[in-house]
């Protein structure tokens, strides 16, 4: 499911403990053991010979885009034009097999924590620091190994053929996203192709019936008046350099598939309730949807500068929540409706950021050895069948760090309103203790005590709010 980034204040007393007492509940430790961080220490000093037998592409001119800060660089990019008007992408993938071999602590303690949990100004990563952020990040002016891919694009953006292997590759620029899409819109000749790539697999997208959610950033932000809720609209940029990492994933389900071996990421089509409930969310923010139209239409034609558009566009996310993982084997028949990931309308594997989840490490493994014509090594077929279990697990994690931020985030907002004022909202969804209600400004969630009829229009007050305890209690209006 994809998860909104969230950013706050990190200076206010009541954001720091609010997050603190986050950590505390869940008991979420983010250093490692003296063990593992030795271990780690071990293979990054002994990687060093592996790089004479990888394939030098240094030459390549790659450069990464990632959100401001990150230092944790799994994909590094380089296009160039072709003959026609087609185009070569070539992705290159931290290879964290490279100093995370299986059945090490390492390896042991990335299978227990599963995915790389994210809060604002703090992240808990799946793999110690010294190769999350060292020698497996491809940061800038540094020689790394990786699992590079090469994608051969014709003239209308369609992939005509794919190669993988290990290299060793160096990336000449780390580039955040505005910097990169100002680039591009001065004309960058770098960086120019991906702009035109990633507006064609957009159109790919789009006429494949897959969608790729737009997820904005949600922002606190403290001013005179208290705490709001803002939202950052993604930048063209960021879907473009969506596009190339749904693309590799796309072609390494099909190397997969062809192999026998992998692990595929599936997502059933959203059924009637979740779309319902979605369908409320929408009415309560002013958003636009007629009985003709399908939530990927509806999605399609939101304006990304408009907050209730915006507030919309997160709560769409639940309707990834029934993704999942299946491991492919020789000779293990799957259907190819469970097969097919539906917000993207094709089969799919998880292939891209090995450093932040555990999963890709292994998939990468299944395509390099069906590449290869072998077989994937033992250490990657004896946990397979484990890994989707490994990989919900951690997911549950990040969802429940983040529904926690969201809670924090909106009592935060609702701590600073006048008990007077009144808010229009809809009744969303039933829970145990009564009633949801989507707030339509701000656009918060919140619970009243009585049990309402679905979709009524209702008008509620704040009755108290406590962003450290992240309680929020509604009264309605009559």
């Amino acid at each position: 499911m994809p998860i909104p980034r969230r950013r706050a204040p990190l200076t206010d007393p009541e954001v720091s403990a609010g997050l603190d007492t986050i950590f505390l509940e869940q008991d979420i430790e983010a250093s490692f053991s003296d063990e593992v961080t030795t271990a780690a220490e071990s293979q990054v000093a002994a990687d060093a010979g592996t790089k004479s037998r990888r394939t030098d592409r240094r030459d390549l001119p790659f450069v990464t885009v990632d959100p401001v800060g990150s230092t944790d660089l799994d994909q590094a990019l380089a296009i160039e034009a072709t003959p026609g008007g087609g185009h070569i992408v070539w992705y290159a993938i931290a290879d964290v097999m490279a100093f995370v071999p299986p059945g090490g602590p390492v390896d042991a303690e990335s299978h227990r924590r599963g995915v790389t949990l994210y809060a604002p100004g703090r992240r808990v990563p799946l793999h110690p620091p010294s190769i999350s952020e060292g020698a497996a990040s491809l940061l800038a002016g540094q020689d790394r190994p990786a699992v590079l891919w090469r994608l051969q694009l014709d003239a209308d953006g369609s992939l005509v053929d794919t190669t993988v292997g290990r290299a060793v590759v160096r990336s000449r620029e780390q580039l955040d996203y505005a910097t990169a899409q100002r680039r591009i819109d001065e004309g960058d000749e770098v960086l120019a192709p991906l702009a035109v790539v990633g507006r064609r697999r957009e159109v790919i997208e789009t006429d494949r019936g897959g969608l790729n959610l737009p997820v904005p950033e949600q922002e606190v932000e403290h001013g005179a008046d208290g705490y709001r809720l803002v939202y950052r609209a993604q930048l063209p940029v960021e879907g473009w350099n969506a596009q190339l990492s749904l693309l590799c994933g796309m072609a390494a389900a099909q190397l997969m598939l062809e192999g026998g071996w992998g692990l595929l990421r599936t997502l059933p089509p959203a059924d009637g309730p979740a779309l319902a409930l979605l369908r409320r969310h929408a009415k309560a923010l002013g958003v636009v949807w007629t009985t003709e139209q399908g939530y990927a239409d509806v999605v399609r034609g939101l304006d990304a500068g408009d907050p209730g558009d915006a507030a919309f566009a997160v709560q769409a996310t639940r309707l990834f929540r029934g993704a999942d993982y299946l491991p492919l084997r020789p000779g293990v028949d799957v259907s190819d409706e469970v097969m097919i990931h539906a917000a993207i309308a094709a089969p799919y594997a998880h292939v891209t950021a090995p450093l932040r989840r555990l999963g890709d490490r292994f998939a990468t493994e299944c395509v390099l050895a069906t590449v290869a014509g072998e077989t994937p090594p033992e250490g990657v077929r004896a946990v397979l069948d484990d890994l989707p279990a490994e990989l919900r697990s951690g997911a549950s994690r990040a969802g429940t760090l983040d529904r926690a931020v969201v809670d924090l985030f909106e009592s935060l907002v609702l701590s600073t309103v006048s008990r007077d004022e009144t808010f229009d909202g809809v009744v969303v969804d039933h829970r145990s203790s009564g009633s949801v209600v989507q707030l339509h400004d701000p656009a918060v969630v919140a619970t009243v005590d009585v049990e309402l009829p679905l979709g009524e229009q209702v008008s509620v007050r704040v009755d108290d709010a406590d962003p450290v305890a992240r309680r929020v209690a509604l009264s309605v209006v009559d």
